[in-house]
């Protein structure tokens, strides 16, 4: 098909030979890089300890982001409860294991941890079966493992009602994926000669124009561009999520992927995007970190208490942002008790000054942390 014809960028005759104004990233790149040393330059003057809790709630913040991206919303908990056991991180009280979540877990684990690991159709297919551990995807049946097959029609990204649905973007038909997955995986593992972090964008942007999956392949790209910025930052640890700051920004996201998926090959505002969202990304791991020093400082103060095992839980969790207020009924769904179990656990922790009233109540009493 002549690029007179073509509707999206795989039908363009140079594709995928990707091209882009290197000389006005330059800024973008200095600053990301300048910004990424600077939070790696903070944390490694922080313990070991204090590291692990740091990349525990980057890693959970980037599984959960994620998947809610993709309108899936998952357990904050059981994920962090996840990648603690993988990691070997003491949190206390683990929640109840949950296939699904585990699977999501094991890819960006794998896709972080494993970042020196090159890229292959196995490793690849392996993610996409872990995302999937039923082989349904809600209610529908998948096939989980392998590339799509298009059997009920061509793979279209879509929106609105049944009847006036839009159609966002049509991927390469099913017969090509084998070809087309080659030669990402070629230039994936090959140096290419460009910048891991422009490496990084580029790779999220081809795999999701590639579309290979019957789904997940969102989650899948944001994993590949995690890889890249392991290897960009030389670390297998993760300090800041860049699947939060998507999720943050997602309208924005779909407009420009939507725009370039649409575009030619020159794929400069892309890049210029995407290292943007990653200074912002950052820039907000920051605030992570200060809240994860925050945690450690309160514990710190409280270390010659005796608290009970759910009073620890219920603490962390508060410590790590709760979702609405914090009353007695609130309590005793996180701790899992009853309401006069609660109310004790509560009255102890106001006596001692751990917690104090939330002037801002309401009908029911809330509690906050206590001042130090």
């Amino acid at each position: 098909m002549s690029s007179g014809e073509s509707r999206y960028i795989w039908q363009r005759d140079d594709w995928p030979n990707w091209r882009y104004d290197l000389a006005s990233l330059a800024g973008p790149l200095a600053e990301v890089s300048r910004s990424g040393g600077m939070l790696l330059g903070r944390l490694a003057d922080l313990g070991v300890g204090l590291r692990e809790e740091a990349s525990l709630e980057t890693l959970t913040a980037d599984v959960v982001k994620s998947s809610e991206i993709e309108g899936e919303v998952l357990n904050v908990a059981s994920v962090r409860s996840s990648i603690a056991r993988r990691l070997g991180v003491e949190i206390g009280a683990l929640e109840a294991v949950d296939r699904n979540i585990d699977g999501v877990v094991d890819m960006v684990l794998d896709a972080t941890s494993g970042a020196a690991s090159a890229l292959s159709a196995e490793r690849l297919l392996g993610w996409h079966a872990a995302l999937f551990p039923t082989g349904y995807s809600g209610m529908s049946k998948i096939a989980t493992g392998q590339w799509r097959d298009d059997s009920d029609g061509p793979m279209q990204v879509v929106s609105g009602p049944l009847g006036r649905r839009k159609v966002h973007f049509e991927a390469p038909p099913a017969d090509t994926l084998r070809i087309e997955m080659a030669k990402f995986l070629t230039w994936a593992n090959g140096d290419t000669g460009e910048s891991t972090l422009v490496k990084a964008g580029l790779a999220h942007l081809w795999f999701v124009t590639v579309h290979p999956f019957d789904d997940g392949n969102g989650r899948i790209a944001r994993a590949i561009g995690d890889l890249f910025l392991a290897r960009a930052d030389g670390s297998p640890q993760r300090f800041y999520s860049l699947s939060s700051q998507i999720q943050r920004e997602r309208k924005d996201y779909y407009a420009v992927l939507e725009r370039t998926q649409k575009g030619t090959l020159e794929v400069t505002d892309w890049l210029s995007w995407f290292l943007g969202t990653l200074g912002r990304a950052i820039a907000s791991a920051q605030s992570t970190l200060d809240a994860v020093l925050a945690k450690t400082r309160f514990w710190q103060r409280w270390a010659g208490i005796a608290l009970n095992e759910r009073q620890v839980k219920v603490l962390n969790r508060l410590l790590a942002g709760l979702d609405s207020k914090l009353t007695s009924s609130k309590w005793a769904s996180l701790a899992k008790c009853s309401p006069d179990t609660a109310l004790r656990d509560i009255t102890q922790l106001l006596d001692l000054g751990v917690l104090k009233k939330s002037p801002a109540g309401g009908r029911s009493s809330a509690y906050e942390l206590g001042s130090p």
